[in-house]
């Protein structure tokens, strides 16, 4: 996309406006570093410098003062961040409508918290593979809400019920835990139990105040704040864990510890804009997503 004043003649190549480098300056203005806007825009902070001064010296403007802790705006950068801004949205809504009107060929994006993503997304959408022949699926492990104004993702599986205004969402499972540990752990005296669990990060989340409760004072000898790694460390014998029940139930190196049901259920809702949910291959995706967390032990709403 080119961007340029009319003056009634038409500018040189070299000086024509680049969205690129607007995009690159809006983002750098939003985060304040050049760090920051390269890892958003999966960059080298190299080329968000060179293209925000490209744009510099196209409008022949300084957009930022360079200091030490960070670029910050300048005044005029200000109003024209705002005008980018509002850009931005025009170009996301330009992107989301040309989904809404595509056919079944085409990319989906999927944006789901990471087990879910690899230990459940991936296998079962192989095993249906003969239903979106004609489509590449991107699936993103992400422990953020993936932002589906601007075009992160077509669909996203939520643990929580979104709260951003102008999405649609619907309630696709519930996801269940237990407290399990490696076979023959649970012979130990009880005493004697130690615990996995997350990180001060995650402290909060339900099945870890759940876990918390019940380990009492006895040891957390391992902490993550990734599911994987507290599966592998429960399997590896290391100690209990509090895993979702979809995930450990049939692994044949734990054992459920059946002495100790937990209440504690996570909502998975399946979020997507309404811009892209005429999209003939997105609502196939769509579809495809809720019959296999329906038919999946430990996240179906009939098993709950």
């Amino acid at each position: 996309m080119t961007v340029q004043k009319f003056t009634g003649k038409v500018p040189p190549e070299s000086q024509r406006l680049q969205w690129d480098d607007i995009r690159y300056f809006l983002e750098l203005a939003r985060v304040g570093s050049l760090s920051g806007a390269a890892r958003n825009l999966s960059v080298e902070h190299s080329t968000v410098a060179r293209r925000v001064e490209a744009l510099e010296q196209s409008l022949e403007v300084k957009l930022f003062d360079r200091l030490p802790k960070g670029w910050s705006l300048t005044l005029e950068g200000e109003t024209l961040a705002r005008q980018a801004s509002r850009l931005d949205d025009e170009v996301q809504a330009f992107s989301r409508a040309a989904v809404g009107v595509s056919s079944l060929n085409g990319t989906v994006r999927i944006s789901a918290p990471p087990v879910l993503a690899s230990h459940l997304l991936v296998p079962r959408l192989a095993e249906l593979r003969s239903q979106w022949t004609n489509i590449d699926l991107e699936v993103i492990g992400e422990s953020r809400d993936a932002n589906l104004s601007r075009g992160e993702a077509d669909l996203a599986i939520r643990m929580s019920r979104p709260t951003a205004q102008g999405l649609v969402a619907r309630r696709i499972g519930e996801m269940g835990y237990g407290l399990y540990a490696a076979n023959g752990y649970a012979d130990r005296p009880r005493p004697e139990w130690e615990f996995l669990g997350y990180d001060e990060n995650l402290s909060q989340v339900p099945q870890q105040r759940w876990l918390d409760q019940i380990a009492g004072d006895r040891r957390f000898v391992f902490r993550s704040n990734d599911l994987a790694a507290l599966l592998h460390a429960a399997r590896a014998g290391l100690g209990i864990a509090a895993l979702p029940r979809f995930l450990a139930a049939h692994d044949p190196a734990l054992c459920l510890l059946s002495d100790h049901p937990c209440s504690t259920v996570r909502q998975l809702w399946l979020v997507m804009h309404p811009d892209v949910k005429r999209s003939p291959r997105v609502r196939l995706v769509a579809d495809l997503l809720v019959e296999l967390v329906g038919t999946t032990p430990g996240l179906s709403l009939r098993d709950i």
